[in-house]
């Protein structure tokens, strides 16, 4: 770790000065280089990965605000009212007496509003860099981490709304929803199995190969004919090595931790098999639905993050939008409510409660039952769900707010307002109040930290902006790789290096490529859309070694990140239910990638290994 700490500083060095001559003004400030190390060796790398983005939390907020609070930057000394670190950029922000931000438009400080909008985005860059570094929490977090799941869960016995708000709450659904969800057929339904982990622990063809499926999803997902072929005989080998499970004998969701921040691990829950494979079906029709839905189309979205991402990029300029972000937002969703929207269709709704896991166990085998929350991220269905009712806690707030009844006219109006990318939410700033007011009603937590109302700073689905000016940092993922084996560590860092490369952060950028090159040898100057690892340039450099007269073209040999597989034959009718249910993914134009080994090999979930091979030298 001692020389991951050197190798931060190093490259926080080249952070700092290059983030700092993206300034007009000289706000260069050795003693803010000091500041880092003597609070990196006092207090190791979370000063890097937990302090700084907690002071630029504070640094939003006092946007927001349009002053520094006495509690901001609590842990930094201050310099009159502005804090000493920092201070040559702050300054130019903030009365360094009063701590009233400048108006833009009459302070000469800085020679325009792209300079603070620059100067912004400096102080961002400098904070947040090693925020979101893979790195593993120390255990107290996650076992803190998994006791606030447990205590989330509690939470459910003190929630009880109002019988006005239920109603509400149900009115709205039926107007909101009814015409979508009656519009369901099961013959559309093609479930799958998902890329991740099971709770079993199986992974790629021998996720075909059932052992296990449980007794209460028959009904609406028969063995016979969404399982396996219909034809399939009965005394087949593959239907002798599979159980029917009963209820009482489910496994429950296994409760995992994932890499997030230093501050804490995200916990996610891992579905047993078939539950997963259920699980799919229904998320894709509900995407395909809620995408196209003329109530929710260009609002609620799954697969297209820009549309929030443009409404907040304007909105910092306009103040028109607010952005609105919730905690732990999946765990906080009641499954009594979830399923109140698909009420309408009663078989759909119990076809979703069947393929819901009832219960989850820790590492430490604590074990949750019933589950009151309808699920946790893991689960399929967890993202269109809590989109669905996010996306009706806000119509039934702006219902409230304008003093309408829940009519397919006024909810349709209301809705033109609300736009729902996951807990990503954006609202008219005029009733951000009424909308917050509403989402804690209805057992949300709103995050402050990157809630923004007011001011000309907003925050949604990755863009950061200010001003009407992108002002989203580098985030550095993963620690300097160690030897070439390390091919996702190396196929990161090529590519920050690259977007550092694109923000004109000279220094940062050849302090990472020298480091590569190191390990890799010199790469190729490359397009962006190149299949090759290698840099890009602003000149128009495109490396090449020579021409392939068969394909017409120039090529270099370069490094490729390329899956790795695994062996792994199916046969039988299992590899004939995978094969069918390929074919009719793709009649139905489902988009999937296709192995042609598929039914011999699989290629492990997110790994990757580099191999040097011919490739097309210029892309365009």
């Amino acid at each position: 770790m001692k020389s991951n700490v050197s190798d931060f500083l190093k490259f926080m060095e080249c952070i700092y000065i290059d983030a700092t001559m993206k300034c007009t003004a000289d706000v260069s400030d050795l003693r803010d280089l000091e500041t880092i190390r003597s609070r990196v060796k006092s207090e190791g790398i979370s000063f890097l990965t937990i302090t700084l983005p907690n002071f630029c939390n504070d640094f939003e907020r006092s946007l927001q605000i349009g002053k520094i609070d006495s509690n901001a930057f609590r842990s930094f000394r201050k310099t009159g009212s502005i804090p000493a670190f920092l201070q040559g950029m702050i300054s130019l922000l903030f009365n360094r007496e009063t701590g009233r931000i400048y108006d833009k438009n009459a302070q000469k400080t800085v020679q325009s509003s792209d300079d603070y909008s620059t100067i912004v985005d400096s102080v961002r860059q400098i904070c947040l860099t090693f925020k979101k570094v893979e790195i593993p929490c120390a255990p107290e977090k996650v076992r803190k981490a998994f006791d606030d799941f447990v205590k989330l869960e509690q939470t459910f016995d003190d929630f009880l709304l109002q019988d006005d708000e239920l109603e509400n709450f149900n009115r709205t659904c039926r107007v909101l929803w009814d015409p979508l969800v009656t519009s369901f057929r099961f013959d559309v339904l093609v479930p799958r199995h998902g890329p991740g982990a099971t709770a079993e622990g199986i992974s790629g063809n021998q996720k075909y190969q059932w052992q296990y499926w449980y007794d209460r999803l028959e009904p609406y997902f028969p063995l016979i004919g969404v399982v396996y072929p219909l034809g399939t005989p009965h005394d087949a080998e593959e239907l002798e090595k599979l159980s029917i499970v009963p209820t009482e004998r489910e496994q429950p969701v296994k409760v995992t931790p994932v890499p997030k921040t230093l501050k804490g691990p995200r916990i996610i829950a891992i579905e047993p098999c078939c539950m997963q494979f259920a699980q799919q079906g229904i998320r894709d029709w509900l995407y395909a639905g809620l995408e196209s839905y003329w109530l929710t189309k260009g609002h609620v979205n799954f697969r297209d993050q820009s549309v929030n991402q443009e409404l907040a990029l304007i909105s910092s300029s306009t103040g028109q939008f607010a952005t609105i972000d919730l905690s732990d937002a999946s765990d906080r969703v009641p499954r009594t409510l979830a399923l109140e929207m698909f009420s309408s269709h009663p078989d759909l709704r119990d076809a979703i409660d069947a393929c819901r896991s009832n219960s989850a166990e820790l590492p430490d085998g604590r074990l949750i039952s019933p589950l009151r929350k309808f699920a946790s991220m893991g689960s399929a269905l967890c993202f269109p769900v809590e989109a669905m009712y996010f996306y009706t806690i806000c119509v039934v707030a702006l219902l409230k707010a304008h003093n309408l009844p829940a009519t397919p006219k006024n909810v349709f109006k209301c809705s033109r307002d609300v736009y729902v990318y996951g807990d990503d939410i954006i609202v008219p700033s005029t009733n951000a109040d009424i909308v917050l007011d509403h989402l804690l009603k209805y057992n949300c937590k709103v995050n402050s930290n990157k809630t923004f109302v007011s001011g000309s700073f907003r925050e949604s689905c990755g863009l950061d902006a200010f001003d009407g000016v992108s002002v989203t940092p580098t985030y550095l993922r993963h620690l300097c790789p160690e030897n070439k084996r390390q091919a996702t560590e190396i196929v990161s860092w090529v590519a920050t290096s690259n977007l550092f490369y694109l923000k004109g952060y000279w220094r940062t950028t050849l302090f990472m490529r020298k480091r590569i090159d190191r390990l890799v040898g010199p790469l190729p100057y490359v397009s962006e859309k190149s299949s090759a690892l290698g840099y890009i340039s602003f000149l128009g450099y495109e490396s090449t070694e020579r021409w392939n007269s068969n394909l017409h073209r120039f090529e270099i040999k370069a490094l490729v990140p390329s899956p790795v597989y695994r062996t792994d034959k199916l046969e039988g009718y299992s590899a004939l239910s995978k094969s069918l249910r390929a074919l009719e993914r793709s009649e139905r134009d489902v988009p999937e990638s296709r192995d042609a080994l598929h039914l011999e090999r699989f290629a492990l979930h997110g790994a990757v290994v580099l191999k040097r091979r011919w490739v097309a030298a210029l892309t365009k």
